[in-house]
This record gives C-alpha cells, structure tokens and sequence, in this order.
C-alpha cells in the first residue's frame, strides 16, 4: 500500500492523465450518489476504516466541509484539529515529531497553512499522503474542482473552452494557470499593471508550450470567455494597503457591462468568500454556477483521496 501512495500538494506535480483520471473517477462517483443522502457512504466503502487528519491554520468552511463529507461518503472517518491546541504551535514540538505522530494515528492529513516550507517539511516526514488545502502559493484542491465543474455545466473537454480569470495574481491564478498547461485550455488573464503573476510563474509558463495571455484590460481579457472566474481581491494572504489596492481593481469589477463582452451562454465561478469584486446582480443570476461549484468539491476531493490511497479506479 505504502509504494502506491501519493501526495498532493501541488497540480504541477501530478501527471495530466492522473488529473484526468481524478476527474472522470468524481464524474462516476457523482452520478452513482444521485439518491444517496450526504452521510451515506458509496457502494464498496473503499475507504472503509482510514482516518483523515485535518489541519487548518487558515480560516475554511468549503474545504472542511466538502473534505468531511468526502472521507465519510468512502467510509472512512475525518478529525479536525486545531493549530492552537497542538504542541507544535504552543509547546515548540518540531514538525518531525508531529509528522510521524500523524503518521502512526491517522491514514492522510489534509494541511491549509500559511507556510509552503511547511508543506514541504511536512511531505519529507510523513509516510502518509498529504494534501494541500491551500497554501499561500496555490490551491490545488480548488481548481481541479473548478475544472470538474466546468466541464460538468459545458458538456465538453476544457481544452476546447476560452477560460478568463479577472483579479488579482494569488495561490488560486497559479493553479489555474498550472491547469491551463496541464489540461491545455486558453486561459486570459485580467489584471491591473504591478498585480501580474509573479516572475516564477512567468518563468513557469514560458517554460511551457501554454495558450496563456495576460492583459492589463479587463475588456480584453473577457473577450469571447465560455468561463470568467475570480476571487476576493482582498485575500487572507493581503497584508498591504488595502483601501489603495481596491482602487486599483476599481475598473476590474466583474458587472454586466464587462460580461458582455463575453460569450452569451458565458458562466461566472468564484471560488468564494466574495467581496466588492463581482455585481450582485451577476453573483446572483443565472449565468453563476457558484454553488454547485462549491458542492462539487466534495467529488472531486473524494478522487483526490483515492489518488493518494493509490485506490483510484
């Protein structure tokens, strides 16, 4: 079992055809559900007895919920631990230390932290599968989800769909621009000058045979898009001038006049909590699909735990 485990921590580092695995898997685990309540567990429980440890140093309410409800549907159990009440954070304990206790209790933990050193310390230590509930570099969980979901609504590969993200560069933008490559869909970025990607993420694209295309207008960037998803611009990471910043995203709110410029039949996603950045009138019409977005994460974490079980089918 130990040589077919995996780790989760960032889409770069997970093959396409295994990204692509994952997805056709929730695909089948979602239709096979239609007439099962949210606590009764899928035909074969084939998580049966495994415990998934989880830890937020981040505030999370779709990621805990969504992660709870998955383990349980494979019929497995979840424990949701606090940071404060670890001696990691209180008693000085060492990341080692703490990472072979998880190792020996439960069968995966599941980390959202504000570090990405510790991911990485964590990952070396564990002989358990970790995932990334989020991180402030990317938040992988989120976007194969998002893929899921458009695919879903759209009917058709995503590699066939004009994809535009209007916000700011955070950890949800970089795993989007790793879908795009992985999955090899058109992806438009909008963004205001000085709130680009950084150059790490630049390097990674022209690294990459990509259809990326960054522009510092929002019209532009919503030309033609089957999708236009954003984000709260700002974020938990923000610790700068906030009232300076929203000036700066003033033109890039996400309202019917920018959604014209978009394909009719255009859908808007936000991977939630929102702010000023989106109208209510597009948050809550019919072209936004955020709430079934919001609920398909617990398919697709589902194929994710599976993956790192090495239990996919």
């Amino acid at each position: 079992m130990k040589n077919k485990m995996k780790h989760f921590i960032n889409l770069k580092d997970i093959p396409s055809k295994d990204l692509r695995k994952i997805i056709t898997d929730a695909k089948k685990r979602k239709n096979a559900r239609k007439k099962l309540n949210n606590l009764e567990v899928d035909n074969g429980e084939p998580l049966k007895g495994k415990l998934l440890v989880q830890m937020f140093e981040k505030s999370s309410l779709r990621t805990r919920l969504s992660f709870y409800l998955a383990i349980k549907q494979l019929g497995g159990s979840t424990l949701t631990l606090r940071p404060d009440e670890l001696h990691l954070s209180k008693g000085g304990e060492s990341i080692e230390d703490t990472a072979k206790i998880l190792s020996n209790f439960g069968n995966a933990f599941m980390l959202r932290t504000s570090s990405d050193e510790k991911l990485k310390e964590f990952r070396k230590y564990l002989s358990i599968p970790i995932i990334n509930g989020l991180s402030p570099s990317s938040h992988p969980t989120q976007i194969l989800s998002d893929v899921f979901t458009i695919e879903e609504i759209k009917k058709k590969p995503i590699s066939k769909l004009n994809i535009t993200w209007i916000g700011d560069s955070n950890n949800v933008l970089n795993s989007l621009i790793v879908a795009s490559i992985k999955f090899s869909f058109k992806l438009n970025i909008g963004c205001p000058k000085n709130y680009e990607p950084n150059q790490k993420i630049i390097n990674y694209i022209k690294s990459n045979k990509n259809k990326i295309f960054i522009y510092n207008d929002p019209k532009k960037a919503a030309t033609g898009a089957d999708v236009i998803l954003s984000d709260k611009v700002i974020s938990m990471n923000d610790k700068g001038d906030k009232i300076k910043k929203l000036n700066h995203f003033k033109k890039f709110r996400i309202d019917k006049k920018l959604m014209n410029f978009a394909k009719k039949d255009c859908i808007f996603l936000h991977c939630l909590p929102r702010g000023t950045e989106v109208d209510e009138n597009i948050f809550s019409n019919n072209q936004s699909k955020v709430w079934l977005q919001a609920l398909n994460r617990v398919h697709v974490q589902k194929s994710i735990l599976l993956y790192c079980f090495g239990r996919l089918r």
